[in-house]
């Protein structure tokens, strides 16, 4: 069988690629499935994407995808199937999941992670987010052979255009990757890492965090692709650096993943909550869509409700280091089993090849 990944982000850069298909190439080979991999957008764009400015650029690097997508079309009667990672192009109409499922009569694989058929753009990427085409999520599940998602609410949303849907979680490669490390930090080290765009989801915490500051000390380390947007206590601001990602997040000893209640966050996969507690890493999170999946509250970590729980249980933690070991060893033991690429192999190999397997 040979399989056509098309993926927006040039390959091992973005994180919903790296732990939702890429980290499985390696294993495609042994269940006699080859692959090959087009981006949209090249090394270049994806550089300078979600940097101010560079307008001329970015629409460039659009021109360039596009052209780079209408060659694939050339190509693609060589492949048994084609696996659509959110959608062939950012911009416009799905013109190529057209082509590609109705033309061509090529079987899709349609893949996403987040709920992507709501508008939630920036500042950065304006120029791409006014062409955007939202409503196409819906068209491109109609005409997949199979849609995998990465939680049961993308699911729900899903199942309404197509009967055809599998859960296909993101997850950990808890074997090569996310190895804990012993830490011995003297004063505790609270953390945070992801986009610039879910830095926003601090200011949830902020006052909490300033509370608890004048009571306990601590340090927080803030990792990112851009400086944090509001004022933390104590903070250290790390560059978020492929080569050095475990590594840093090996140095929190408390991890935090405040979210909003809303629809956006319902479609969020708990990616920061995994890469947590696969490092041993006691997590706090917010009992948003997944997270109440991933976290049984008090045994791998804990659901804080509202700014009182939030404050009780890092105070909790801060306080007691025996409560950290236990709770980041009961997280680890819960993503190796539910939430690795070892747990989830066979699931993702059997959505590639059957295709209606529920």
């Amino acid at each position: 069988m040979k399989i056509l990944f098309l993926a927006p982000y040039p390959y091992d850069q973005a994180p919903s690629q790296r732990f939702r298909f890429e980290q499985y190439f390696h294993l495609m080979e042994s269940h006699g499935i080859q692959y090959s991999f087009q981006s949209f957008l090249d090394y270049q764009t994806w550089e300078i994407l979600y940097q101010p400015g560079f307008t001329v650029r970015k629409t460039f690097g659009i021109v360039k995808g596009t052209v780079r997508r209408l060659l694939m079309l050339f190509r693609v009667l060589k492949y048994d199937k084609v696996f659509i990672h959110r959608e062939a192009a950012p911009i416009g109409p799905p013109v190529f999941e057209w082509l590609v499922s109705r033309v061509l009569r090529k079987e899709i694989i349609f893949d996403f992670d987040d709920a992507i058929w709501l508008a939630n753009t920036s500042k950065e990427n304006a120029v791409a987010a006014a062409l955007k085409w939202h409503s196409k999520t819906a068209q491109i599940c109609r005409w997949s052979r199979v849609v995998s998602v990465g939680n049961a609410y993308l699911a729900d949303y899903a199942g309404t255009y197509n009967s055809r849907v599998c859960v296909n979680p993101t997850t950990i490669n808890t074997e090569e990757l996310h190895l804990p490390t012993g830490r011995n930090n003297k004063i505790p080290v609270i953390g945070w890492t992801g986009t610039h765009s879910t830095g926003k989801y601090l200011s949830l915490v902020e006052p909490m965090l300033w509370r608890i500051s004048k009571k306990h000390k601590f340090r927080f380390l803030y990792i990112s692709n851009q400086k944090p947007a509001i004022d933390l206590p104590n903070l250290e601001y790390v560059p978020w650096n492929k080569e050095t990602e475990v590594e840093d997040l090996n140095r929190i000893d408390i991890g935090l993943m405040p979210l909003e209640n809303d629809a956006w966050a319902m479609g969020k996969c708990g990616f920061k909550a995994l890469q947590y507690m696969a490092l041993q890493i006691p997590t706090l999170a917010s009992p948003v869509g997944v997270n109440r999946n991933i976290i049984d509250d008090g045994i791998n970590g804990f659901l804080c409700r509202d700014e009182q729980e939030w404050q009780e249980q890092l105070e909790l933690l801060l306080m007691e280091p025996e409560l950290r070991e236990k709770l980041g060893k009961n997280g680890r033991k819960k993503v190796v089993d539910q939430y690795s690429v070892m747990s989830n192999t066979e699931n993702f190999i059997q959505i590639l090849k059957a295709g209606d397997r529920r």
